[in-house]
Protein backbone atom coordinates (compact mmCIF):
# COMPACT_ATOMS: atom_id res chain seq x y z
CA UNK A 1 0.00 0.00 0.00
CA UNK A 2 1.87 3.02 -1.00
CA UNK A 3 -0.43 5.43 0.78
CA UNK A 4 1.98 5.06 3.63
CA UNK A 5 4.77 4.47 2.18
CA UNK A 6 6.42 8.01 3.71
CA UNK A 7 5.56 6.95 7.41
CA UNK A 8 5.65 2.78 7.43
CA UNK A 9 8.56 1.01 8.35
CA UNK A 10 10.26 -1.51 6.07
CA UNK A 11 8.22 -4.66 4.81
CA UNK A 12 10.03 -7.68 5.41
CA UNK A 13 11.10 -8.19 1.72
CA UNK A 14 12.68 -5.14 2.66
CA UNK A 15 14.87 -6.16 5.26
CA UNK A 16 17.73 -7.65 4.17
CA UNK A 17 18.59 -5.02 1.51
CA UNK A 18 18.63 -2.25 4.51
CA UNK A 19 20.74 -4.54 6.54
CA UNK A 20 23.39 -4.74 3.59
CA UNK A 21 23.30 -0.91 3.77
CA UNK A 22 24.08 -0.52 7.02
CA UNK A 23 25.73 -3.68 8.10
CA UNK A 24 29.20 -1.68 7.79
CA UNK A 25 28.20 1.77 9.32
CA UNK A 26 30.67 2.40 12.33
CA UNK A 27 27.55 2.98 14.56
CA UNK A 28 26.01 -0.86 13.41
CA UNK A 29 29.63 -1.55 14.66
CA UNK A 30 29.26 0.12 17.79
CA UNK A 31 25.92 -1.25 18.64
CA UNK A 32 26.87 -4.73 17.75
CA UNK A 33 30.12 -4.55 19.29
CA UNK A 34 28.25 -3.23 22.79
CA UNK A 35 25.57 -5.92 22.54
CA UNK A 36 27.94 -8.92 21.62
CA UNK A 37 31.43 -7.96 23.52
CA UNK A 38 32.80 -11.23 23.18
CA UNK A 39 31.26 -12.04 19.32
CA UNK A 40 33.86 -11.72 16.48
CA UNK A 41 32.55 -9.00 13.97
CA UNK A 42 32.06 -11.31 11.26
CA UNK A 43 30.10 -13.52 12.99
CA UNK A 44 27.43 -10.99 13.62
CA UNK A 45 27.72 -9.38 10.17
CA UNK A 46 27.38 -13.61 8.39
CA UNK A 47 23.97 -13.59 10.91
CA UNK A 48 22.47 -10.14 10.26
CA UNK A 49 23.26 -10.21 6.42
CA UNK A 50 21.12 -13.87 6.80
CA UNK A 51 18.46 -11.53 8.29
CA UNK A 52 15.27 -11.20 6.13
CA UNK A 53 12.28 -10.24 8.98
CA UNK A 54 12.16 -7.75 11.26
CA UNK A 55 11.15 -9.81 13.69
CA UNK A 56 14.23 -11.93 13.39
CA UNK A 57 15.75 -8.46 13.70
CA UNK A 58 14.29 -7.53 17.21
CA UNK A 59 14.56 -11.11 18.26
CA UNK A 60 17.93 -11.76 17.72
CA UNK A 61 20.00 -8.49 17.87
CA UNK A 62 17.53 -5.48 19.22
CA UNK A 63 16.07 -7.74 22.12
CA UNK A 64 19.96 -8.87 23.01
CA UNK A 65 21.06 -5.19 22.84
CA UNK A 66 17.87 -3.84 24.98
CA UNK A 67 19.02 -6.64 28.10
CA UNK A 68 22.56 -5.55 27.62
CA UNK A 69 21.42 -1.97 28.52
CA UNK A 70 19.40 -3.28 31.13
CA UNK A 71 22.29 -5.11 32.96
CA UNK A 72 24.67 -2.16 32.40
CA UNK A 73 22.65 0.50 32.78
CA UNK A 74 19.75 -0.62 35.63
CA UNK A 75 19.04 -2.73 38.67
CA UNK A 76 16.74 -4.59 36.48
CA UNK A 77 13.25 -4.21 34.59
CA UNK A 78 9.77 -5.81 36.66
CA UNK A 79 6.17 -5.61 34.67
CA UNK A 80 3.07 -6.46 36.02
CA UNK A 81 -0.37 -6.69 34.67
CA UNK A 82 0.66 -8.25 31.18
CA UNK A 83 -1.40 -11.28 32.19
CA UNK A 84 -4.43 -9.52 31.21
CA UNK A 85 -3.34 -9.55 28.02
CA UNK A 86 -4.42 -11.81 25.22
CA UNK A 87 -2.26 -13.56 22.74
CA UNK A 88 -2.52 -13.19 18.98
CA UNK A 89 -4.48 -9.87 19.42
CA UNK A 90 -3.40 -6.35 18.91
CA UNK A 91 -3.83 -3.36 21.30
CA UNK A 92 -3.15 0.48 21.09
CA UNK A 93 -0.42 1.31 24.25
CA UNK A 94 -0.73 4.59 25.44
CA UNK A 95 2.18 5.52 28.09
CA UNK A 96 3.77 8.39 29.67
CA UNK A 97 6.75 9.52 27.86
CA UNK A 98 10.36 9.47 29.80
CA UNK A 99 12.99 7.79 27.55
CA UNK A 100 13.01 8.62 23.80
CA UNK A 101 13.90 4.84 22.65
CA UNK A 102 13.76 2.67 25.93
CA UNK A 103 10.13 3.42 26.84
CA UNK A 104 8.63 1.82 23.54
CA UNK A 105 12.33 -0.78 23.84
CA UNK A 106 11.28 -2.34 27.37
CA UNK A 107 7.64 -2.51 26.58
CA UNK A 108 8.62 -4.67 23.63
CA UNK A 109 11.30 -6.97 25.73
CA UNK A 110 8.49 -7.74 28.45
CA UNK A 111 5.60 -8.12 24.78
CA UNK A 112 8.21 -10.59 24.03
CA UNK A 113 8.51 -12.49 27.07
CA UNK A 114 4.94 -12.77 27.83
CA UNK A 115 4.47 -14.31 24.05
CA UNK A 116 2.11 -11.29 22.97
CA UNK A 117 2.19 -9.29 19.63
CA UNK A 118 4.98 -6.53 19.67
CA UNK A 119 4.21 -3.01 18.21
CA UNK A 120 4.45 -0.98 15.71
CA UNK A 121 6.16 2.66 17.10
CA UNK A 122 5.60 5.98 16.94
CA UNK A 123 8.79 7.82 16.67
CA UNK A 124 9.48 11.75 15.84
CA UNK A 125 11.26 12.27 12.48
CA UNK A 126 13.59 14.82 14.11
CA UNK A 127 15.38 12.39 16.05
CA UNK A 128 16.30 10.09 12.78
CA UNK A 129 17.63 12.54 10.79
CA UNK A 130 21.08 10.93 10.16
CA UNK A 131 20.29 7.77 7.44
CA UNK A 132 21.56 5.54 9.61
CA UNK A 133 19.12 6.00 12.28
CA UNK A 134 16.06 6.43 10.27
CA UNK A 135 17.19 2.55 8.58
CA UNK A 136 17.25 1.37 11.92
CA UNK A 137 14.14 2.87 13.08
CA UNK A 138 12.36 1.54 10.34
CA UNK A 139 14.10 -2.14 11.00
CA UNK A 140 12.84 -2.02 14.35
CA UNK A 141 9.19 -1.35 12.94
CA UNK A 142 8.95 2.29 13.97
CA UNK A 143 6.97 4.65 11.78
CA UNK A 144 7.50 8.26 11.64
CA UNK A 145 5.23 11.14 13.38
CA UNK A 146 6.18 14.12 10.99
CA UNK A 147 7.36 17.09 13.46
CA UNK A 148 7.21 21.18 12.63
CA UNK A 149 4.91 21.30 9.76
CA UNK A 150 2.91 24.02 8.98
CA UNK A 151 -0.79 23.90 9.99
CA UNK A 152 -2.47 22.44 6.84
CA UNK A 153 0.45 19.72 6.42
CA UNK A 154 0.09 18.72 9.49
CA UNK A 155 -3.53 18.00 9.39
CA UNK A 156 -2.87 15.96 6.37
CA UNK A 157 -0.18 14.45 8.17
CA UNK A 158 -1.83 13.21 11.16
CA UNK A 159 -4.84 12.03 9.03
CA UNK A 160 -2.52 9.86 7.50
CA UNK A 161 -0.79 8.40 10.89
CA UNK A 162 -4.28 7.94 12.19
CA UNK A 163 -5.47 5.70 8.96
CA UNK A 164 -2.27 4.00 9.23
CA UNK A 165 -2.65 3.07 13.00
CA UNK A 166 -6.34 1.59 12.15
CA UNK A 167 -3.96 -0.03 9.22
CA UNK A 168 -1.89 -1.72 11.65
CA UNK A 169 -4.32 -3.00 14.52
CA UNK A 170 -7.67 -3.37 12.54
CA UNK A 171 -6.62 -5.32 9.82
CA UNK A 172 -2.56 -6.11 9.95
CA UNK A 173 -3.01 -7.13 14.09
CA UNK A 174 -0.36 -5.34 14.90
CA UNK A 175 -0.11 -3.90 18.03
CA UNK A 176 0.91 0.27 18.13
CA UNK A 177 2.69 2.17 20.89
CA UNK A 178 2.15 6.03 21.03
CA UNK A 179 2.78 8.44 23.69
CA UNK A 180 0.59 10.44 25.58
CA UNK A 181 1.97 13.96 24.66
CA UNK A 182 4.27 14.98 21.80
CA UNK A 183 7.87 14.77 23.55
CA UNK A 184 9.02 13.11 26.94
CA UNK A 185 7.49 14.35 30.04
CA UNK A 186 9.97 17.06 31.41
CA UNK A 187 8.46 17.72 34.50
CA UNK A 188 7.36 14.83 36.29
CA UNK A 189 3.89 15.58 35.74
CA UNK A 190 2.18 13.02 33.23
CA UNK A 191 -0.42 13.96 31.27
CA UNK A 192 -2.55 12.83 28.22
CA UNK A 193 -2.52 15.72 25.67
CA UNK A 194 -6.07 15.77 23.46
CA UNK A 195 -4.14 16.12 20.04
CA UNK A 196 -2.71 12.55 20.42
CA UNK A 197 -6.68 11.58 20.98
CA UNK A 198 -7.75 13.64 18.29
CA UNK A 199 -5.28 12.49 15.79
CA UNK A 200 -5.87 8.96 16.31
CA UNK A 201 -10.01 9.71 16.32
CA UNK A 202 -9.12 11.35 12.57
CA UNK A 203 -9.03 7.47 11.75
CA UNK A 204 -12.71 6.47 12.49
CA UNK A 205 -15.39 6.07 10.25
CA UNK A 206 -17.65 5.66 13.37
CA UNK A 207 -20.69 7.62 14.44
CA UNK A 208 -19.80 7.27 17.43
CA UNK A 209 -15.78 8.11 18.01
CA UNK A 210 -16.02 5.99 21.39
CA UNK A 211 -16.92 2.97 19.36
CA UNK A 212 -13.78 3.18 16.89
CA UNK A 213 -11.90 4.03 20.12
CA UNK A 214 -13.44 0.49 21.57
CA UNK A 215 -12.29 -1.41 18.28
CA UNK A 216 -8.44 0.12 19.04
CA UNK A 217 -8.67 -1.67 22.26
CA UNK A 218 -6.68 1.21 24.07
CA UNK A 219 -4.54 0.11 26.83
CA UNK A 220 -3.18 2.87 29.59
CA UNK A 221 0.84 1.99 30.52
CA UNK A 222 3.02 3.14 32.99
CA UNK A 223 6.65 3.24 32.64
CA UNK A 224 8.69 4.66 35.45
CA UNK A 225 12.55 4.60 36.37
CA UNK A 226 14.37 5.18 39.69
CA UNK A 227 16.73 7.46 38.51
CA UNK A 228 15.71 9.50 35.04
CA UNK A 229 19.52 9.27 33.12
CA UNK A 230 18.40 12.47 31.20
CA UNK A 231 17.05 14.23 34.91
CA UNK A 232 20.10 17.03 34.31
CA UNK A 233 19.32 17.44 30.29
CA UNK A 234 16.10 18.53 30.64
CA UNK A 235 16.69 21.43 33.32
CA UNK A 236 17.54 23.84 30.24
CA UNK A 237 14.19 23.40 28.88
CA UNK A 238 12.51 23.69 32.29
CA UNK A 239 14.06 26.95 33.53
CA UNK A 240 13.56 28.51 30.06
CA UNK A 241 9.93 27.44 30.18
CA UNK A 242 9.52 28.68 34.00
CA UNK A 243 10.81 32.30 32.58
CA UNK A 244 8.50 32.38 29.89
CA UNK A 245 11.42 32.25 27.58
CA UNK A 246 11.09 29.87 24.44
CA UNK A 247 13.77 26.85 24.36
CA UNK A 248 15.73 26.37 21.44
CA UNK A 249 17.56 22.79 21.11
CA UNK A 250 21.23 22.77 20.85
CA UNK A 251 21.85 20.91 17.12
CA UNK A 252 22.74 17.47 18.49
CA UNK A 253 20.39 17.73 21.37
CA UNK A 254 18.26 14.78 20.63
CA UNK A 255 21.22 12.35 19.57
CA UNK A 256 22.65 13.00 23.01
CA UNK A 257 19.78 12.59 25.02
CA UNK A 258 18.74 9.63 23.43
CA UNK A 259 22.45 8.20 23.92
CA UNK A 260 22.14 9.36 27.34
CA UNK A 261 18.95 7.27 28.16
CA UNK A 262 20.36 4.53 27.04
CA UNK A 263 23.93 3.99 28.37
CA UNK A 264 23.05 6.46 31.99
CA UNK A 265 22.05 4.58 35.01
CA UNK A 266 18.45 3.93 35.70
CA UNK A 267 18.47 1.95 38.60
CA UNK A 268 15.20 0.17 38.96
CA UNK A 269 12.39 0.19 36.21
CA UNK A 270 8.64 -0.69 36.38
CA UNK A 271 6.18 -1.19 33.68
CA UNK A 272 2.68 -1.70 34.45
CA UNK A 273 -0.04 -2.40 31.93
CA UNK A 274 -3.76 -0.91 32.69
CA UNK A 275 -6.88 -2.28 31.97
CA UNK A 276 -8.36 -2.56 28.45
CA UNK A 277 -10.33 0.48 28.15
CA UNK A 278 -14.12 -1.29 27.87
CA UNK A 279 -17.03 -0.01 29.83
CA UNK A 280 -14.80 3.76 30.65
CA UNK A 281 -16.01 4.34 27.00
CA UNK A 282 -19.00 3.78 27.09
CA UNK A 283 -19.81 5.60 30.06
CA UNK A 284 -18.17 8.73 28.62
CA UNK A 285 -20.22 7.58 25.47
CA UNK A 286 -23.09 7.96 27.48
CA UNK A 287 -22.46 11.18 29.68
CA UNK A 288 -21.06 13.51 26.88
CA UNK A 289 -22.15 13.78 23.56
CA UNK A 290 -19.80 16.41 21.94
CA UNK A 291 -16.53 14.68 20.48
CA UNK A 292 -14.19 17.73 22.43
CA UNK A 293 -15.85 16.86 25.53
CA UNK A 294 -15.36 13.11 25.47
CA UNK A 295 -11.98 13.66 24.28
CA UNK A 296 -11.28 15.51 27.25
CA UNK A 297 -12.93 12.42 29.22
CA UNK A 298 -10.84 9.65 27.54
CA UNK A 299 -7.67 12.01 28.04
CA UNK A 300 -8.34 11.98 32.03
CA UNK A 301 -9.30 8.05 31.84
CA UNK A 302 -5.59 7.55 30.62
CA UNK A 303 -4.17 9.84 32.71
CA UNK A 304 -5.97 8.14 36.15
CA UNK A 305 -4.88 5.02 35.14
CA UNK A 306 -1.34 5.75 34.09
CA UNK A 307 -0.63 7.58 37.86
CA UNK A 308 -2.44 5.21 39.66
CA UNK A 309 -0.42 2.64 38.79
CA UNK A 310 2.94 4.66 38.83
CA UNK A 311 5.64 2.96 40.36
CA UNK A 312 6.91 5.39 42.62
CA UNK A 313 10.81 4.59 43.73
CA UNK A 314 12.87 5.99 47.01
CA UNK A 315 13.92 8.56 44.90
CA UNK A 316 10.31 10.07 44.35
CA UNK A 317 9.71 10.16 48.08
CA UNK A 318 13.30 11.72 49.06
CA UNK A 319 12.82 14.51 45.99
CA UNK A 320 9.15 15.71 48.02
CA UNK A 321 10.87 15.86 51.42
CA UNK A 322 14.12 18.24 50.40
CA UNK A 323 11.82 20.06 47.89
CA UNK A 324 9.28 20.42 50.79
CA UNK A 325 11.79 20.53 53.70
CA UNK A 326 9.88 17.82 55.20
CA UNK A 327 10.20 14.11 56.63
CA UNK A 328 7.20 13.28 55.61
CA UNK A 329 7.78 10.25 53.36
CA UNK A 330 10.90 8.90 55.56
CA UNK A 331 9.63 5.69 56.07
CA UNK A 332 9.96 5.22 52.31
CA UNK A 333 13.82 5.74 52.01
CA UNK A 334 16.44 4.68 53.91
CA UNK A 335 19.60 7.30 55.07
CA UNK A 336 21.79 5.66 52.21
CA UNK A 337 19.29 6.21 49.69
CA UNK A 338 19.22 9.98 50.36
CA UNK A 339 22.94 10.34 50.49
CA UNK A 340 23.32 8.77 47.00
CA UNK A 341 20.06 11.13 45.59
CA UNK A 342 22.11 14.05 46.87
CA UNK A 343 25.09 13.40 45.52
CA UNK A 344 23.79 13.15 42.58
CA UNK A 345 22.30 16.41 42.87
CA UNK A 346 25.60 17.57 43.73
CA UNK A 347 27.00 16.04 40.88
CA UNK A 348 24.26 16.95 38.19
CA UNK A 349 23.46 20.51 38.92
CA UNK A 350 24.45 23.95 40.41
CA UNK A 351 22.86 24.01 43.76
CA UNK A 352 23.32 27.35 43.99
CA UNK A 353 21.04 28.11 40.98
CA UNK A 354 17.32 27.71 43.04
CA UNK A 355 15.37 27.68 39.91
CA UNK A 356 17.67 24.61 38.88
CA UNK A 357 17.19 23.03 42.32
CA UNK A 358 13.87 23.37 42.71
CA UNK A 359 12.51 21.91 38.64
CA UNK A 360 15.43 19.00 39.58
CA UNK A 361 13.29 17.78 42.36
CA UNK A 362 9.75 18.52 41.46
CA UNK A 363 10.50 16.33 38.76
CA UNK A 364 11.05 13.74 40.69
CA UNK A 365 8.66 14.91 43.28
CA UNK A 366 5.52 15.66 40.91
CA UNK A 367 4.68 11.73 41.17
CA UNK A 368 4.32 11.28 44.50
CA UNK A 369 2.33 14.50 44.10
CA UNK A 370 -0.10 13.56 41.30
CA UNK A 371 -0.36 9.83 42.75
CA UNK A 372 -1.33 11.18 46.71
CA UNK A 373 -4.49 12.83 44.87
CA UNK A 374 -5.83 9.34 43.86
CA UNK A 375 -5.04 7.72 47.04
CA UNK A 376 -6.42 10.57 49.22
CA UNK A 377 -9.97 9.98 47.10
CA UNK A 378 -9.93 6.61 47.61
Amino acid sequence: MQKFDSIRPFYDTEVNEAIQSAVNHPMMKALMGFTFPDVDEEVWKSQLKKTHSIRDFQCNFIYQAVQKVLKKSSEGLTTSGFEKLEKNTSYLFISNHRDIILDTSLLNVALFDHGLVMTASAIGDNLVQKSFLKTLSKLNRNFLVQRGLPPRELLESSKLMSEYIGQLLLRENRSVWIAQREGRTKDGNDATHSGVLKMLGMGSDEKNLMDYFKKLKIVPVSISYEYDPTDALKMPQLIAEAKNEIYIKEKNEDFVTLLSGIIGQKKRIHIHIGDVLDSELDAIASEFDNNNKQIQALAQTIDDSILQSYMLWPTNYIAYDLLHKTDQYAAFYTENEKSLFERRLEMKIDENNPQMLESFLAMYANPVVNKSKYQNAI
